[in-house]
């Protein structure tokens, strides 16, 4: 049986809220694991929650479903099918980015369809793309990796008063940080103005794997994995780190490495 796919449901409408809810209970392969009637609370669940999927309310007062997305950061936000009331001619704008999409009133198998696509997507683990998608909606262009691109060996941080060469070797791990990432290597942390996915596609995608929206880990400082008491995958460094590995993540890595965790 296939691991569950936790939901977060965001609608201010209450009846809409619920309507949601009652048609993802009917799918035995998905959870949902939390309901918001605004964006602030769901900038808050999206961090507490770390949901594989976010079923969000475009139009919210205060803060919008877009308003949302910048909160989270596209590095770090799950993927999402919206929820909208919008025009047809809006609804062109989430399709140009393959950004799934409900336009209300939409009927059972219109739900079922999206759904069906976004389970696709998350069992795909395709986050780099799906972060260059929301970027590219919220009107943030994502730097283009060059084809056949070597991967990298060193990364250039830049500091008030030097430039440092860290190796890529000697990284354990990369963590996001709003619009930048946190390089953990060789015991020092190097804050580099990048994103995620760019970098993910930079290095050497037989040795580092992106565990989490917000982590990629240098496998080869891997030196065990284990679940926690309240069923959570975390991976334990060589230097005694531990970063949380999503469930859907930890799938994908036992593909892998043909063995399970």
């Amino acid at each position: 049986m296939s691991i569950p796919i936790r939901v977060l449901v965001v609608d201010d409408e209450p009846l809409a809220r619920n309507g949601l809810v009652s048609l993802l209970r009917r799918d035995s392969e998905v959870e949902v694991v939390g309901e918001c009637a605004d964006g602030r609370a769901a900038v808050v669940a999206v961090d507490a929650l770390d949901p594989d999927l976010v079923l969000l309310d475009v139009q919210m007062p205060e803060m919008d479903g877009f308003e949302v997305i910048r909160a989270v950061g596209p590095d770090r936000m799950p993927p999402v099918v919206f929820v909208t009331a919008y025009d047809q001619f809006a609804v062109r704008a989430f399709e140009v980015h393959a950004l799934d999409y409900l336009l209300k009133p939409f009927d059972d198998e219109r739900f079922r369809a999206a759904l069906a696509h976004a389970k696709e997507v998350v069992r795909g683990g395709e986050l780099g793309q799906l972060t260059r998608r929301l970027q590219a909606l919220l009107g943030q262009p994502a730097a283009p990796v060059p084809p056949n691109e070597a991967p990298l060996e060193r990364l250039v941080v830049k500091k008030p008063d030097t430039t440092l060469l860290v190796p890529v070797d000697e990284i354990d791990w990369i963590e996001a940080a709003d619009y930048c990432v946190r390089i953990h290597a060789a015991g020092r942390v190097h804050v580099l103005r990048e994103s995620m996915h760019r970098l993910e596609q930079r290095l050497d995608q037989s040795r580092f794997f992106r565990v989490h929206r917000s982590a990629i880990v240098n496998l080869d400082r891997v030196r065990e994995a284990r679940q926690t008491v309240r069923g959570e995958h975390v991976l334990v460094l060589q230097d005694g780190s531990r970063i949380r590995m999503s469930r859907i993540r930890r799938a994908a890595l036992e593909e892998r490495l043909g063995q399970a965790l």
